[in-house]
């Protein structure tokens, strides 16, 4: 039965154009174990709270947190109906190349690129984060002092660990990634369990969600909420990895729809009562104990909040560990999404060199070249860390922003498309209302991450968002002109008359 599913896969594969190359290793919980690890309410829940705290308090973190998820649920379900008519590495650049009624090419490479150095810089925020982590838990235990030099170092380690381990093979991959998500699963129960029942008393129900606080420098109260909604927005990313390793999942077509959306939805879940627990647990609620969380020497509010709430040090160090683990976890899958989107993007000509990083290790069935492409690149990303955070987070600030662009093309593609034939997992007469929902919400984050989250507004105050994501839609249009007219998806007319028949036949059937 298996291979008759592969075969079934391979086919299907076929019919938009490529060839089988890529291992098909990866089950259906696997395959959005990887969105699910690089979502990581683990890591982006803790790393990020900082951003809602500052921006509106425990209002913004627990009420921000649901009503963002609903909207990124409608974008997730609007995704997964695209991608299980087009289950291909490439994913959303490939997605909008089919759907566009007109300069199909041009769409492609545009999304492409967005999509591409935005998963580039996810990896590189990734990765540094998980060392910047790592590097205040060993201040904390041992007392080691973490420096800017130190910290990059340590964040290089860990990138080639995990290129090795992405190398090794799909199968490991897919183990590492169960592993991962019953590690976020049994990591969140773990840390509200003990948030519950160590600390003397918690904060009451009302607070927890309605309390206000505002470090932002604004003072109209709606804006600084919107502002809030940040946190769980940079949080909820990554989603779109289950369809880049599409390619390695048996019954993709519906598989990896599944694990777009269960990603999502389960993050929702999990990230709302591990804000509500660290939250109720502040044990100071005036302005002047969130204001000392906020300016803690840990760095990380929640750190502090396991410090001060559980007046047991050592469980504090084992639940960051826990969160460290996460996160380590999370830049193995996003490592893994990576490369697969590049090696997709490689294997259409896209890419400087496409014909090394489009290559499989026979042996491996994986994209090994593709693989350390990524974490080369974004270890260059990363690198104006050694001298300047500001630069780097400049840099980095594409990395959310690029990625819904990229998310949001196909939909609105789909939209206009009303020649789309839906594949087996499909959103049937819910599609419309979703899909633009999904458009309208993601314009409007689009427009929240472009604007002044704190004022005054100064060097290190100032938002580098929209500078970073018009210097990708310069390099685009530049590496079009010089190459991608040329060599980017020249067959792809072809697959996609392929594609109309397949689809013409469909329709006769129903």
């Amino acid at each position: 039965m298996s291979t008759e599913v592969e075969d079934a896969d391979a086919a299907s594969l076929a019919e938009l154009g490529y060839k089988q190359e890529l291992h098909r290793g990866l089950s259906g919980f696997s395959n959005f174990a990887v969105s699910f690890s690089i979502i990581s309410i683990l890591a982006g829940c803790i790393t990020s709270y900082a951003i809602a705290l500052r921006s509106g308090g425990p209002a913004a973190i627990n009420l921000g947190w649901p009503i963002a998820g609903v909207f990124v649920l409608c974008v997730a379900l609007a995704m997964a109906e695209i991608c299980s008519r087009y289950p291909t590495a490439g994913g959303l650049y490939f997605w909008a190349g089919r759907l566009a009624k007109r300069n199909k090419r041009q769409w492609a490479w545009g999304v492409g690129w967005f999509n591409f150095l935005g998963e580039i810089a996810v990896t590189a925020a990734i990765e540094f984060g998980c060392a910047t982590s790592l590097m205040a838990l060993a201040a904390l235990i041992w007392g080691i002092e973490p420096t800017a030099l130190a910290t990059f170092i340590l964040f290089l380690v860990l990138m080639v660990i995990h290129g090795v381990l992405n190398s090794v093979g799909v199968t490991l991959v897919s183990f590492l990634s169960n592993v991962s998500a019953w590690w976020h699963i049994f990591g969140v129960a773990i840390i509200v369990v003990v948030l519950w029942l160590l600390p003397t008393s918690h904060q009451s129900f009302s607070w927890t969600m309605t309390a206000w606080h505002n470090e932002t420098g604004w003072s109209f109260a709606p804006y600084v909420f919107v502002m809030g909604l940040l946190m769980a927005q940079y949080t909820y990313t990554g989603y779109d990895a289950s369809a880049h390793v599409a390619e390695e999942t048996r019954n993709a077509s519906v598989a990896a729809p599944k694990g777009i959306v269960m990603s999502v939805l389960v993050s929702i879940i999990g990230g709302w009562i591990l804000l509500y627990s660290l939250t109720a647990a502040i044990p100071d609620n005036s302005e002047a104990g969130l204001s000392a969380l906020l300016a803690s020497d840990t760095g990380l509010p929640p750190a502090q909040i396991l410090l001060d709430s559980l007046n047991n040090p050592t469980v504090a160090k084992l639940l960051l560990g826990i969160i460290v683990g996460a996160q380590f976890f999370c830049g193995l899958a996003s490592v893994t999404a990576n490369s697969r989107m590049s090696y997709a993007f490689s294997r259409d000509n896209a890419l400087p060199g496409s014909r090394i990083w489009a290559k499989v290790n026979p042996r491996t069935g994986t994209p090994t070249n593709s693989i350390w492409l990524c974490i080369g690149a974004a270890a260059v990303l990363a690198s104006p860390a050694l001298f300047n955070t500001t630069a780097y987070l400049a840099v980095t600030s594409v990395a959310v922003i690029g990625l819904y662009v990229a998310y949001i093309v196909p939909v609105f593609l789909r939209r206009r498309n009303k020649d789309f034939v839906p594949g087996p997992w499909n959103l049937g007469r819910w599609s419309a209302l979703i899909g633009w929902i999904a458009v309208v919400w993601v314009v409007f984050i689009c427009i929240l991450f472009v604007l002044p989250p704190v004022a005054p507004i100064t060097a290190e105050t100032f938002n580098y968002a929209p500078i970073a994501v018009i210097a990708v839609g310069v390099l685009a249009i530049v590496l079009w002109y010089a190459s991608g007219k040329r060599k980017f998806m020249a067959s792809s007319e072809e697959s996609e008359h392929l594609t109309k028949q397949v689809d013409e036949l469909l329709e006769e059937g129903k």
